[in-house]
């Protein structure tokens, strides 16, 4: 039987010189650990008699208890200790300067706008703006939609209550109502866009109740399908950095315009990206045409004199293709993290001469 006193010594002279929480916790494994010396001790109490079990039984457990103690007191010591140590290195001069730190960033919307006027501005298009609230006539009739045009509905646009002679307003569907403003109040030429938040009845991964437009419109004599071809793909080949941009325009519909036509660019997208200006597949990307002789004589513009184009496009849709965010719904979930990650520095302001992105 090993000697209990020498024992007993001889760990507690550890637990006294352990000088930090992993010598210590060395000097527990090897005493009352699954295979320590004093639980080895315990261990042999089964091939004694009974007589010697109880007094051997005793005295080991009474040992292992001391040792225990006295491990839990050192260790106490050695924490607080340690503590004092990390209290007394990690200080902070109160007097000095607060380190820079970027405490916001220009979010991807915003900075798509910017870098799509930059391009629009250098093009000679002038900014026009207008009302988010707007009526019957600016939003669907000056713009040729028909009395029961399934975008009237409710299904699809955001309607006011109605007033006491029968009008409801509404929240603009798009910033089309900004050209029939700039079109009754200007005399042609007009060469504008129109950037702006739009609202729409949707909400998915690629749409949302609210979202942003920059529409464009061009009148004046002799215009046709060929500026707004050159025009389009001219701004195309500058937002996303490349001259390899190839489009293509499909026959489509809208009140507006005649004849109507939606944009497709050539893209690729193998590996879970789309990639502008390569590849063999096709993405539809906005939508575009020849104003429509209805909507110019609703404003006033003689369609036998002037002719003009028009095109709209979604911004926060090109930030997603430029930048590859995945979800458009998260543009929108306030998240500082994700804004941190996409953001942009608010000194690094859109322009031709710097570069836009």
């Amino acid at each position: 039987m090993t000697d209990l006193n020498t024992l007993e010594s001889d760990v507690l002279a550890q637990v006294a010189g352990a000088t930090d929480l992993q010598a210590l916790d060395a000097v527990r494994v090897a005493a009352v650990g699954k295979t320590g010396s004093i639980s080895g001790l315990l261990k042999t109490l089964g091939a004694m008699s009974p007589e010697e079990r109880k007094t051997q039984g005793a005295a080991i457990n009474a040992l292992r208890d001391k040792v225990a103690n006295a491990i839990a007191e050192k260790k106490a010591g050695l924490e607080a200790a340690e503590l004092d140590a990390r209290l007394a290195s990690e200080t902070l001069d109160l007097s000095l300067p607060a380190p820079y730190r970027r405490k916001g960033s220009v979010h991807p919307t915003m900075q798509t706008m910017d870098e799509m006027i930059a391009i629009f501005a250098e093009m000679g298009f002038a900014v026009a703006e207008g009302p988010d609230i707007e009526d019957d006539f600016h939003n669907f009739t000056a713009l040729n939609f028909p009395p029961k045009h399934p975008a009237r509905e409710m299904h699809d646009t955001f309607f006011f209550n109605t007033k006491e002679n029968g009008e409801r307003m509404l929240l603009r569907t798009h910033t089309s109502p900004v050209q029939v403003r700039t079109m009754v109040s200007q005399k042609p030429p007009i060469r504008i866009i129109a950037p702006g938040r739009t609202y729409r009845v949707d909400n998915d991964a690629t749409h949302t109740p609210v979202f942003h437009q920059v529409e464009g419109l061009v009148i004046d004599k002799g215009i046709h399908m060929g500026h707004l071809k050159w025009t389009l793909e001219t701004f195309l080949a500058r937002f996303f950095e490349t001259d390899a941009v190839t489009t293509q325009f499909r026959p489509h519909h809208f009140p507006f315009t005649e004849p109507s036509a939606e944009m497709d660019v050539q893209c690729d997208r193998s590996g879970g990206e789309i990639k502008i200006g390569q590849g063999t597949s096709w993405l539809e990307i906005l939508g575009c045409g020849m104003v429509h002789p209805n909507v110019l004589r609703a404003c006033g513009i003689d369609p036998d004199e002037y002719q003009g184009f028009a095109f709209g496009m979604g911004v926060d849709r090109l930030g997603m293709l430029k930048y590859g965010m995945p979800d458009l719904r998260d543009m929108w979930s306030s998240d500082v993290r994700w804004l941190a990650h996409y953001g942009f520095s608010a000194f690094a302001a859109p322009n031709p001469a710097s570069g836009l992105s």
